[in-house]
């Protein structure tokens, strides 16, 4: 039998963090702030620039489709026009 090897990335960079699905909305833009922090600051050696600019395509498609399924649902609630939202 083979010995593992240790992996040089960290569990946040590994592949099977990278296709995860976030838990929920907070928890995707949370990382997605995070990964744009690293992204600009321009240490990530180009291969992972490319899996941070993916995941983060990823990331920013799950928090749009949240706020469009909370959209629809507030349109159900509200009939079929969605009302500006005011706070009082």
């Amino acid at each position: 039998m083979r010995k593992p090897t240790a992996s040089p990335l960290t569990p946040e960079h590994s592949p099977e963090h990278a296709a995860a699905a976030p838990v929920n909305y907070e928890s995707a833009l949370e990382e997605l702030e995070q990964l744009v922090m690293q992204l600009e600051g321009g240490q990530m050696p180009l291969d992972q620039l490319l899996t941070g600019y993916q995941r983060g395509a990823e990331l920013l498609k799950f928090c749009r489709d949240k706020l469009e399924a909370v959209e629809n649902q507030i349109k159900v609630l509200e009939g079929t026009e969605l009302k500006p939202w005011s706070q009082e």
